[in-house]
C-alpha cells in the first residue's frame, strides 16, 4: 500500500460538505484528532471548481489557476498532503497537479493568470508537489489507522447490516493510484468491518455509479433517476446503512431516495452516512453535535437507537 501520512496534512475543505453534510467534516476532525492525526484547515483555500468544471461553468485553465493558489497554500502552510472531503476534489486536485508537473504550455499560461490577478508569489514550478505522493482521500488515512479505530470502539453496532457505494472519481479515475481495486472495491467494507458492524460485501449494481453525474440530475432527470433506484432496489431488505465517501454520492441518495420512494409507491428504508460519520458514531462522538444527523434527509434517529453503548 502506499505511504499514507499522518501529519502536514492540509485538510480540503468541501462545497458539497460544508453546504450538504457538514457532519462529515466535523466527523472528520473528531477522527483525526482521537487517532493523533496532525492537520490545519486553512481559512483561505477556494473551491476546487469541481461543480462549476462538471457543469461545463469553469474551463481547464480557470480550474488549473485555482489550484495552483491552493497549492500554494498547502507550501506556504508547510502541509502539503492535501487530503479531501470529497472524491470530486480528489480528482480534480490530481489532475490540476498533473497538467501542471507534464504540461509546459498550461503551466506558463496558469502563471500568467497568477501574475496579471496580482498573485505572482503563488506561481508553480514543476514538480513542486506530486499527484501520487500529496493527494490522498480521507478514506486513506482512516483505512491506515483502522487497527487503532478498531481499539477505539464504544459503541455496539453488531446489529446493523451495512453496504457500501465506493465513489467512481475515486475509484475509476486514478484506480491504479487507488488503494482498492476498482472491479470489487472493499475500502469503506473493510473499514466498517473494523467499526464492529455487518458488511454486505457484495450486491447487484456494487461497482454502479450514483446516477447523480452532475447536471445529469437535471438535463436527464429520469435517467438519473433510474440509476439511483437499481442500485437501492439492489439493496432492499439487505442492508440498513448505504455508506459513502463522497457528498454528490450521499446527496444523491439521501436526498432523493424520498422521491423515489413517493413516484413508486415503494418503501426503501436505507439511512445514508459518510464513513467518517459511521466510524465516528462507533468511537462515541455526539450524533447532533459531530456527526451532524440533523442534516439529513432520510432520518438517522433509527438507527441511533439501535446502537448501545459497549459494556
Amino acid at each position: 500500500m502506499k505511504n499514507i501520512p499522518h501529519e502536514n496534512i492540509l485538510l480540503f475543505k468541501s462545497c458539497l460538505v460544508n453546504v450538504e453534510y457538514p457532519g462529515v467534516e466535523s466527523s472528520t476532525r473528531y477522527l483525526f484528532d482521537h487517532l493523533g492525526v496532525e492537520y490545519q484547515v486553512h481559512p483561505d483555500q477556494s473551491c476546487c471548481t469541481g461543480l462549476g468544471y462538471y457543469y461545463d461553468l469553469f474551463d481547464q485553465y480557470s480550474t488549473l489557476a485555482l489550484a495552483a493558489r491552493n497549492f500554494y497554500l498547502a507550501r506556504e502552510s508547510e502541509h502539503t498532503n492535501i487530503t479531501t472531503l470529497c472524491a470530486t476534489c480528489y480528482a480534480i486536485l490530481k489532475k490540476s497537479l498533473h497538467l501542471l508537473n507534464s504540461n509546459e504550455k498550461a503551466r506558463s499560461k496558469v502563471n500568467e493568470i497568477l501574475e496579471e490577478a496580482g498573485l505572482s508569489h503563488m506561481k508553480y514550478e514543476a514538480n513542486m508537489l506530486s499527484s501520487e505522493e500529496n493527494i490522498f482521500h480521507i478514506v486513506e488515512v482512516l483505512y491506515s489507522k483502522r487497527e487503532q479505530i478498531s481499539q477505539k470502539i464504544k459503541k455496539d453496532f453488531s446489529k446493523i447490516k451495512v453496504a457500501s457505494h465506493h465513489a467512481c472519481h475515486y475509484c475509476k479515475i486514478y484506480p491504479e493510484q487507488s488503494i482498492t481495486s476498482s472491479r470489487n472495491p472493499m475500502l469503506l467494507d473493510e473499514l466498517a468491518d473494523c467499526c464492529g458492524v455487518k458488511v454486505v460485501d457484495w450486491y447487484d449494481f456494487k461497482k454502479a455509479t450514483c446516477g447523480a453525474g452532475f447536471s445529469q440530475r437535471f438535463a436527464n432527470r429520469d435517467l438519473s433517476l433510474s440509476a439511483t433506484r437499481d442500485k437501492l432496489y439492489a439493496l432492499e431488505g439487505k442492508a440498513d446503512v448505504l455508506l459513502h465517501m463522497c457528498p454528490n454520492c450521499q446527496m444523491q441518495f439521501d436526498r432523493y431516495q424520498p422521491v423515489l420512494e413517493k413516484e413508486l409507491g415503494r418503501k426503501i428504508g436505507l439511512i445514508h452516512l459518510n464513513i467518517a460519520q459511521l466510524a465516528a458514531l462507533a468511537m462515541g462522538a455526539d450524533p447532533y453535535e459531530v456527526v451532524g444527523i440533523q442534516t439529513h434527509t432520510i432520518p438517522v434517529e433509527d438507527l441511533i437507537d439501535k446502537i448501545k453503548d459497549i459494556e
